[in-house]
C-alpha cells in the first residue's frame, strides 16, 4: 500500500512500518505539482492493522496527521484502517434530515457503565422508544489517556480505541440505522488538545495571525492554509462517506477565524452537498455559533455559510434563567417572561441587542420568513450548560420536577429543532462533571488546579469542584440506568416520551414557520401558540389564568390544586386533545 504525508518544510521524511525490533524504515519522496510539500512511499504488504509512523529529517516517529486509530494511544504508531472492511447492512437506510428532527446528545464514555460503543448499542431501544430521530455522539477523536469529554482530541481521523475504535463506530452507527435512528458526530476543528498534538512538527497547521481561546488559530488563511483546510474537509466527508454518519455538529465554529473571501465553512458547506448528491442521501451540517447571526444557515449561493441548523443558546439561557432564577455571566439580560417569549418568536433575544455579558450590541435581526424555526436547534440543557458548572449539576438538581417539565414541554413543543441531554429525559440523579485522564502527572495537576481555581474566583471551595483527573468524577458522572422504571424518574421519562409523541403527531408543533409563533404572558402563566394548539406553563402557585379560546394541548402546572380551578373557565377538561401534569 502506499502512505503519504504532507509535510512541507522537511528536506527528508521516513515511514517507519512494524513495531519493537521490526521497524523498517522506508524513505519517502517528494511530490510535486498539485500536491506540493507531500511525500509518498510504497510498502508491499502493509494493511489494516498494520503500525507505522513518520520521522521528518531524522527526527522522532510521530503518528500520523490523518491517523485513523491509535490502538496504543495518540503518542504511539498509527495503524492503518482498511474501511471495505467494515461490515454494513444499511443499504436500505435513506438518512435523516436534521431540521425539524429530535436529537439526542450522548457521551459514549458516560453513557453506560462500560463506556463502549457496543455497551450503548444495547440501550438504542430506549432511545426509539422515547421518539429520537437523530443521536448525536461528543467527539470520537482519540485524546491521551482513557476518559475525556473528548474536546480533548489530538487525532482527529482516528476513533477512541477505548471506545472501541473504527470498526466499533462503524457497528454502532449501522445499528442505529437498522432501528431508524439518524448519527451525528460532534467534530471539533477549531483547536486541538494539550498532550499528543504533534501538527506544527508536520507543517503549518497553526498560525499566529489570528487568537482563539486555545492559543495560536487554526491556519484557515494564512501561507500553507489550503492544505490544512484540505485537512479538515477530508476528515468531515470521510465521516459521511466511510462510516456512513448522517450529521456532524460543528464545535465553536466563531473560532474558525478565516479572513479568506470563502470561507472554511462555506467551502465544506458545498463539498458535504456535492457528496449528499453523490450518495444519494441528506447530510447536515450543525454549527454551534456565539455569533448569533443567520448568516450561519443561509445558503452559500445567497451569501450566507450554508450549514443545516445551528445551536441557538439564547432559547437555552431564556428558559433556565426563568425556570430557576440564575443571573449571573451571561444569564444577566435573561430570565424575564418577556424575554423568553422574545426568544421564541424571534429566534434570538441578542439581535441587535445591547448584551450585558459581551458588553456590547450583539447579533443580527432573523428574516422569519426566509429562516424556519428548524434550522436552530433548542433545549433545556446541553453538555456544555451542564459539564462547564463548577460542580457538574444538572436542571434537575435546581428545579422541581414540575418546572424541569415546563421547560421541556416549551422546548420540545416549541419551533425549533429540540435536542435531549443524555438523562434529563428520566431527570437522572447523576451529575455530569468535567473530567479528564491525562498520564503525565504534570499535565493533570495543572488542569486539577486551573479548574478549581476558576470556579475558587466565583466563590466556590476548592473541596467542592471534582478533580477533573480523580476517576471518581468520571464514575460519578455515568447514568445509573435502573432509575428509568422507578419512582419519579419514570414518571418524568412518561412525560418525555408523551411531550415527543404530541409534537410527531400534531402537524401544527412540526410547523417550521417562525411568523406563526406566539407567546403570550398572562399573569402568572406563559401561553405558546403553535397554529390553533396552545402549551400553557403555569409560572406562579395558584390563581386564574386566562386562556379561553383555542383547545389547550399541554397545562404545565406548578400546583397541586384542580387543573379547571387553576385556569379558570373556558378550558375544556378533561378532553383527549390535552395532557395534564401536575407535580406538587
Amino acid at each position: 500500500m502506499e502512505f503519504g504525508v504532507w509535510a512541507p518544510t522537511a528536506q527528508q521524511v521516513e515511514v517507519l512500518v512494524g513495531t519493537g525490533d521490526e521497524v523498517e524504515r522506508h524513505a519517502m519522496r517528494r511530490s510535486g505539482s498539485p500536491r506540493e510539500g507531500w511525500w509518498s512511499a510504497e510498502v508491499a504488504g502493509a494493511g489494516h492493522g498494520t503500525r507505522y509512523a513518520f520521522s521528518l529529517d531524522g527526527g522522532d516517529a510521530r503518528p500520523d496527521p490523518r491517523s485513523g486509530w491509535q490502538p496504543e494511544g495518540v503518542h504511539a504508531p498509527s495503524a492503518v484502517v482498511e474501511e471495505s472492511r467494515f461490515s454494513w447492512t444499511d443499504q436500505g437506510w435513506r438518512g435523516r434530515d436534521a431540521r425539524g428532527a429530535v436529537f439526542y446528545e450522548m457521551h459514549v464514555g458516560t453513557f453506560t457503565p462500560e463506556g463502549t460503543f457496543a455497551a450503548a448499542t444495547a440501550k438504542l431501544d430506549h432511545l426509539v422508544d422515547l421518539g429520537v430521530d437523530v443521536v448525536e455522539v461528543l467527539p470520537v477523536s482519540s485524546w491521551d489517556g482513557p476518559w475525556n469529554w473528548g474536546y480533548d482530541g489530538v487525532a482527529p481521523y482516528a476513533v477512541h480505541h477505548e471506545y472501541g475504535g473504527p470498526e466499533g463506530f462503524a457497528a454502532f452507527v449501522d445499528a442505529c440505522h437498522a432501528k431508524g435512528l439518524a448519527v451525528a458526530l460532534d467534530c471539533v476543528y477549531n483547536h486541538l488538545g494539550p498532550s499528543g498534538n504533534y501538527l506544527g512538527e508536520f507543517g503549518p497547521y497553526f498560525t499566529d495571525k489570528h487568537d482563539t481561546p486555545w492559543g495560536a488559530a487554526v491556519n484557515l488563511d494564512d501561507t500553507g492554509s489550503v492544505e490544512v483546510r484540505r485537512w479538515i474537509c477530508d476528515n468531515a466527508l470521510r465521516w459521511f462517506r466511510d462510516f456512513h454518519v448522517d450529521a456532524l455538529r460543528l464545535d465553536a465554529v466563531h473560532a474558525l477565524v478565516d479572513d479568506s473571501p470563502v470561507h472554511l465553512l462555506a467551502q465544506l458547506a458545498d463539498e458535504v452537498a456535492a457528496l449528499s448528491a453523490e450518495l444519494g442521501r441528506p447530510l447536515s451540517l450543525v454549527a454551534e455559533s456565539d455569533l448569533n447571526d443567520a448568516k450561519m444557515v443561509t445558503p452559500t449561493a445567497q451569501g450566507g455559510f450554508g450549514m443545516t441548523a445551528q445551536w441557538d443558546d439564547d432559547v437555552h439561557h431564556a428558559l433556565h434563567a426563568l425556570l430557576t432564577g440564575e443571573r449571573q455571566g451571561y444569564y444577566a439580560d435573561f430570565g424575564d417572561p418577556e424575554v423568553l417569549k422574545t426568544t421564541f418568536e424571534e429566534a434570538f433575544f441578542h439581535a441587535e441587542r445591547f448584551s450585558a455579558f459581551r458588553g456590547e450590541v450583539w447579533g443580527r435581526k432573523v428574516d422569519r420568513a426566509a429562516v424556519p424555526g428548524t434550522a436552530f436547534l433548542g433545549y433545556l440543557q446541553t453538555h456544555d450548560q451542564v459539564g462547564n458548572r463548577a460542580v457538574g449539576d444538572r436542571i434537575g438538581h435546581l428545579l422541581s420536577p414540575a418546572r424541569q417539565a415546563a421547560g421541556a414541554a416549551l422546548y420540545l413543543l416549541g419551533p425549533f429543532t429540540p435536542m435531549v441531554f443524555m438523562g434529563e429525559e428520566w431527570n437522572a440523579s447523576t451529575k455530569w462533571q468535567f473530567f479528564t485522564s491525562f498520564p503525565d502527572p504534570e499535565l493533570g495537576a495543572a488542569v486539577s488546579e486551573g479548574r478549581r481555581s476558576e470556579f475558587g474566583e466565583h466563590g466556590w471551595s476548592a473541596d467542592e469542584v471534582p478533580d477533573p483527573q480523580d476517576p471518581r468524577t468520571r464514575e460519578a458522572s455515568v447514568l445509573r440506568w435502573e432509575e428509568t422504571g422507578e419512582g419519579e424518574h419514570a414518571r418524568m421519562l412518561r412525560w418525555y416520551r408523551d411531550l415527543i409523541a404530541l409534537r410527531r403527531g400534531r402537524e401544527q408543533f412540526r410547523d417550521a414557520d417562525l411568523r406563526a409563533v406566539r407567546v403570550d404572558v398572562r399573569g402568572n402563566a406563559l401561553v405558546l401558540h403553535r397554529g390553533d394548539h396552545r402549551v400553557v406553563v403555569a409560572l406562579g402557585d395558584g390563581g386564574d389564568v386566562d386562556v379561553d379560546g383555542d383547545p389547550v394541548e399541554v397545562l404545565c402546572s406548578f400546583s397541586d390544586g384542580p387543573a379547571p380551578e387553576l385556569l379558570g373557565e373556558g378550558v375544556r377538561l378533561p378532553s383527549e386533545s390535552v395532557v395534564v401534569l401536575r407535580v406538587a
